[in-house]
């Protein structure tokens, strides 16, 4: 995935599928029913994607809760951009956007969902980037898909898939919303810079 959000094409070309369309709607539908059971009828759940795969997920996840539970699930977006520990290694990143629903976090069940739960600093960021705007109730973690090797003490309450992977692979999401079709894809890892392509 580019800095930009948007899928490497090569990486595309030389990975495996893990997971299709129907196999990603299965999994999102099984998280739905998992948070609506863990949270009693959802009634002061929110949900906010962490952009900027997590955000269109998030969105399917309140989506599949109203459509069991028949009200308005409160969903948003939470920027981690300026939380990230790497923000002086890595080139410069563009803001993403925070959208806190109207009735706010404060009191609340916050979910957070992503895409991929790796090393858990981008969790890490998030759960900083929520300090600084409320405070919820309890904070709770959905991700799609949990490929391992965590540096920090965090764990989804919530998953898609667990995939063992080696640190030399690279697990790809890729959703109809910003990339036309929905895959998780199993590839190599790409060459940081200066190394050969």
């Amino acid at each position: 995935m580019y800095a930009d959000g948007s899928a490497d094409p090569r990486a595309a070309a030389t990975a495996r599928t893990v997971l299709d369309g129907p196999e990603i709607d299965r999994a999102l539908t099984r998280i739905a029913h998992e948070i609506l059971e863990r949270s009693k009828g959802g009634g002061d759940v929110t949900l906010l994607g962490i952009p900027s795969r997590g955000v269109p997920l998030a969105e399917r996840l309140a989506e599949r809760i109203e459509r069991v539970e028949g009200r308005a699930v409160p969903r948003g977006s939470l920027d981690i951009t300026m939380y990230r520990d790497d923000l002086r290694l890595a080139p410069a990143r563009a803001l993403g956007r925070t959208d806190i629903p109207p009735e706010g976090i404060d009191g609340r069940l916050v979910v957070l969902v992503d895409d991929v739960l790796f090393s858990g600093r981008t969790v890490r960021a998030a759960l900083d980037a929520l300090n600084d705007i409320g405070r919820p109730r309890t904070v709770q973690l959905a991700v799609l898909v949990d490929r391992g090797h965590r540096e920090l003490p965090v764990r989804a309450d919530y998953v898609g898939k667990n995939l063992p992977t080696s640190l030399r692979e690279t697990v790809t999401v890729q959703l109809s919303e910003p990339d036309g079709h929905d895959a998780v894809l199993l590839g190599p890892a790409k060459p940081r810079p200066g190394e050969e392509g």
